[in-house]
């Protein structure tokens, strides 16, 4: 089944998404403003039993890293994910049966296509953007401007919630002498990747006690399939835990604006407050411990005088970040 956005463009075929790619990342194959599709891919029959009462999930760029890890996490029978990127997703394998998805060919950055998308969705989880440091304008570009055209269209669509991945970066230059940093600390990004957080945080703000949208900004540590870095047995979020996390955010019961933090249950954790999300019904499950011998043995001990270990953003404060050398 083919449902177009504006004017009828191509129909997709579904097959493999390039995997260099993060979370959804705009990367200018995709004129603004340029028409786009939905494709259809395992439409259910109708005869599934909804369990958590969010039957349509617009997933901003589905197609990227979290993307791939919440697809298989979030299907349900009789649930659709709606998956808006400007690249096709790659096939979700083990689906359960009468789960179904959706995929519309658009940027993020273009407000009427996202919020014909939206159009029908229960709730939004807002992952496309630029994944790291980039120029000021591409991040003004993508990142701001696409949080408004998702919030935006949420408002003019009718969708009563929306969840936004934020970043740790929002928070980056909060020094170890603060932690656990706690839930909604004032900003103090470490890069403009991490402003364009702040500025998606207060759009969530903003479209919360100006409009009554539900909205849920969770600052994410490091989502990875596993650790790989001494700081990341501190603040790994496991995709299942993501899973969970993101599961409770749209479960719970008219839970206004927030901020709260993705994290683990990591054993050299205690960097962030889990107060917030384990309200919301969140309980991590995963230890980022199972992978520290292997990841000690080849990086050594944490070194309390290492400069990437002195502020939450880790890498992200360190001088190779400087406006001077982006490009």
């Amino acid at each position: 089944m083919i449902l177009a956005i504006g004017r009828p463009a191509v129909i997709l075929a579904t097959g493999r998404a390039r995997g260099d790619l993060p979370i959804g990342r705009p990367d200018g194959d995709l004129p603004i403003g340029r028409p786009a599709v939905i494709l259809a891919i395992g439409r259910p029959g109708g005869e599934g039993v909804m369990l958590t009462g969010v039957p349509t999930i617009l997933i901003t760029g589905g197609s990227g890293q979290i993307g791939a890890m919440l697809r298989p996490r979030l299907a349900r029978p009789g649930r659709t994910l709606r998956l808006l990127d400007v690249v096709p997703p790659p096939a979700l394998a083990g689906a359960p049966a009468g789960a179904a998805e959706e995929f519309i060919l658009a940027s993020v950055t273009d407000c009427a296509a996202v919020t014909e998308a939206s159009a029908g969705a229960d709730a939004v989880i807002h992952l496309a953007g630029l994944a790291g440091e980039a120029p000021w304008d591409r991040i003004m570009e993508i990142n701001i401007q696409g949080a408004y055209a998702v919030f935006e269209a949420a408002r003019r669509a009718g969708v009563p919630r929306v969840i936004f991945a934020s970043s740790n970066h929002a928070v980056g230059f909060t020094p170890r002498s603060a932690f656990p940093v706690p839930d909604y600390a004032f900003p103090a990004p470490d890069t403009y990747y991490g402003v364009s957080k702040v500025a998606a945080e207060g759009l969530a703000a903003l479209y919360h006690h100006r409009y009554g949208l539900d909205a849920i900004c969770i600052r994410i540590l490091t989502c990875d399939e596993r650790p790989t870095t001494v700081r990341s047995l501190s603040t790994w979020l496991s995709p299942d835990d993501a899973g969970r996390l993101f599961e409770a955010c749209l479960a719970a019961e008219r839970p206004g604006f927030r901020v709260i933090f993705g994290v683990s249950a990591n054993t050299r954790g205690g960097w962030v407050s889990l107060d917030e999300a384990q309200a919301l019904g969140y309980q991590p499950r995963d230890d980022a411990e199972a992978y520290a011998a292997e990841i000690i043995a080849e990086h050594g001990e944490p070194d309390p005088a290492d400069p990437v270990l002195a502020y939450l953003g880790g890498e992200f404060t360190r001088p190779g970040l400087d406006a001077d050398h982006l490009t």
